[in-house]
């Protein structure tokens, strides 16, 4: 199935006349962290959004940083992006559902899969473009205007867009797994992912209670809680290095 842009006839005259090109970008946020969900975000840009936004500093929502400032920086755009967007899609796929996929061995299916559910509900469009090279080139089999690349958010300004609304809604999820916690263990630095910040909360929950956070990715190794956590439940976190 193809989405390609139709093209409509200026009135009396039979000349066809091309809509403004429209393109969807595709690109998620939290891959890789060791606590929360995954994010995927889908963008439709038309040529004068993707413009004006470019000019308002859009780009990939890494090059912000981290910290709150960066955070607002992204939510700001975040809000103009849907401002001007003809299609915004987000999907938040749970902790457990990464750690059964990933158990499968099937976390970039499951990433072609939602982009595929996203294109699928998305206007017609000029051009799909997704942030990942190898993982989507699957779906340009299925979609003739579809094309991936890494670091698609230098291809398109719909890729970038598509990254910003998923890193906010990743860290709105974030942050309530956070005030969930904090009158217990105070503030919990890291995003979630597998560094120094991320590793004092879990040892410290583990410390009082035995076991992992909630919410915490069990398919994800945790070596520094092994004298902590029953050897039963680390055996079966048998890390996918290969998928991440």
């Amino acid at each position: 199935m193809s989405k390609t842009a139709f093209k409509s006839t200026l009135p009396g005259t039979g000349i066809a006349r091309r809509a403004p090109k429209l393109t969807l970008g595709i690109d998620e946020a939290g891959r890789g962290p060791a606590i929360g969900p995954l994010v995927m975000g889908a963008v439709a840009l038309d040529s004068k959004a993707a413009a004006a936004l470019t000019r308002a500093g859009l780009r990939d929502s890494k090059s912000y940083g981290a910290g709150e400032e960066a955070h607002q920086v992204r939510c700001e755009l975040a809000a103009k992006i849907r401002e001007v967007a003809t299609f915004v899609k987000t999907i938040c796929v749970e902790h457990h559902e990464v750690d059964d996929r990933v158990a499968r061995k099937e976390l970039n299916v499951l990433e072609r899969e939602l982009a595929t559910r996203m294109i699928e509900e998305a206007p017609t469009v000029d051009a799909i473009i997704a942030d990942g090279k190898r993982m989507f080139q699957p779906l340009t089999l299925r979609f003739a205007n579809f094309a991936s690349f890494d670091h698609g958010e230098d291809h398109h300004a719909a890729v970038a867009a598509a990254s910003v609304v998923a890193k906010v809604l990743r860290d709105e999820r974030f942050h309530a797994i956070c005030a969930r916690y904090q009158a217990e263990f105070g503030e919990i630095s890291g995003g979630g992912y597998a560094n120094a910040g991320t590793r004092k909360f879990i040892r410290a929950f583990a410390e009082r209670y035995g076991r992992l956070p909630d919410e915490t990715r069990r398919s994800w190794p945790h070596p520094y809680v092994a004298d902590l956590v029953p050897a039963a439940e680390l055996d079966a976190m048998r890390p996918q290095l290969a998928l991440l």
